[in-house]
C-alpha cells in the first residue's frame, strides 16, 4: 500500500499537469521542468552510461523476461480518463487532484469475473475484473471539506489506454459525474505481474553517473516523445537522460549534471525530462540502465506493478 507521503507526491504531479505554466515546487518529491533527454557533451559520463545501457539491452534481448513482458498488460498511461473536454473550473480540477469525491447512489455489482484486454494486432489477454466499489476507492481517496466531485452512478464499459504493446481496449468502469454529460473512466483491470529481470541493478555507482529514474509519466501520441521523472539535488545543474535505442529496446540512463562541492541542502528535486526517440517506441521495452528493469509507469490513480 502506498504511504500517504508518496500519494501526496503523486497528487502534486497531477496538479502540475492540470495547471498550465506551473512553476517549480521545492522540497522532497517536488517537480520542476527540465530539458530534453540528451546527455551533455564533455561530461565523461557518456562511455560509462552507454556501456551499462548496452549490457542491459543485451541482457533483455531475446530473454525469457522479454517474452513474458510482451505477453503481459503493462499500462503506460494513467488508469483514469477525464470526461470529454476535461474538467470545468479550478474547483473541479482541485477536487480531482485531491481525489475528493462524494458518492450519491449505488454502484453496480461485478457483471462477470474476468475481462478482456484487446490490442489492434488481434492479441488479447484475460484478466480479473475490479469491482466498481474498488475502482471508485482508487479514484476517491480524499475526504475533506474542500471542493468535491459527485458520482451518481456507474456502468461497465471500455476505454483505450496506452500500453507497452501499443494502444489497447481495456474494460473500464464509467462513472457518472454530476454536471457532466460524459463519464469519468477508470480501468477495471490491473497490470500483469512483472517478470524477473535478467540483469541485476548496478552497484557502487559514483556520484554523477547513472541513477535510477523515478518513473514514466507519459508517451506522446507520436510514440517518439517520452516524459519521465528524474531526481537531482540542490547542488547540481539538473538531470539528464542518455538514450540507447536498439531494435528491441530503449534504455534510459539518468544522471545529474554540473555537480558542485560545498554545503548543500538535503532536498531531493524531482524533474520532468523530455526524451526524444529516433522512431516510435512501439512494442520495444523501455528500460532503466541503473535498475536493469522496465521503467515503471505509476500514475496517481494506479500504483506501479510490484517487482516482488
Amino acid at each position: 500500500m502506498q504511504s500517504r507521503t508518496t500519494r501526496i507526491a503523486h497528487l502534486l504531479v497531477t496538479l502540475a499537469f492540470l495547471t498550465a505554466g506551473a512553476g517549480a515546487v521545492t522540497g522532497y518529491g517536488s517537480e520542476r521542468a527540465a530539458g530534453s533527454g540528451v546527455q551533455a557533451p564533455g561530461t565523461g559520463q557518456e562511455s560509462r552510461a552507454e556501456s551499462r545501457a548496452r549490457q542491459v539491452a543485451d541482457a533483455w534481448d531475446g530473454s525469457e523476461a522479454a517474452r513474458q513482458w510482451r505477453k503481459g498488460y503493462y499500462p503506460m498511461a494513467d488508469a483514469v480518463q477525464l470526461p470529454e473536454g476535461g474538467l470545468r473550473g479550478e474547483a473541479d480540477k482541485r477536487a480531482f487532484t485531491t481525489q475528493n469525491f462524494v458518492l450519491r447512489g449505488a454502484l453496480p455489482a461485478l457483471p462477470r469475473k474476468d475481462g478482456e484486454v484487446r490490442w489492434k494486432s488481434g492479441a488479447s489477454l484475460t484478466l480479473p475484473l475490479m469491482a466498481a466499489g474498488k475502482a471508485y476507492e482508487r479514484v476517491a481517496r480524499g475526504g475533506n471539506d474542500g471542493p468535491h466531485l459527485t458520482v451518481t452512478g456507474a456502468k461497465p464499459g471500455e476505454m483505450t489506454l496506452a500500453t507497452s504493446r501499443g494502444p489497447a481496449t481495456v474494460p473500464a468502469w464509467l462513472f457518472t459525474l454530476e454536471g457532466y454529460d460524459t463519464p469519468l473512466k477508470r480501468a477495471a483491470v490491473g497490470p500483469s505481474k512483472l517478470p524477473e529481470s535478467p540483469i541485476r541493478p548496478s552497484r557502487d555507482v559514483p556520484a554523477g553517473t547513472p541513477t535510477p529514474l523515478d518513473r514514466l509519466v507519459a508517451v506522446a501520441g507520436d510514440g517518439r516523445t517520452l516524459t519521465v521523472l528524474a531526481d537531482h539535488g540542490s547542488c547540481d545543474s539538473g538531470p539528464a537522460v542518455h538514450v540507447l535505442e536498439t531494435r528491441t529496446g530503449v534504455v534510459l540512463s539518468a544522471s545529474v549534471l554540473g555537480a558542485r562541492k560545498g554545503p548543500c541542502t538535503g532536498e531531493r528535486i524531482r524533474a520532468r525530462v523530455t526524451v526524444k526517440l529516433t522512431r516510435p517506441i512501439g512494442d520495444r521495452i523501455l528500460l532503466d540502465a541503473h535498475t536493469g528493469r522496465p521503467v515503471p509507469h505509476e500514475g496517481p490513480h494506479e500504483p506501479s506493478p510490484s517487482w516482488s
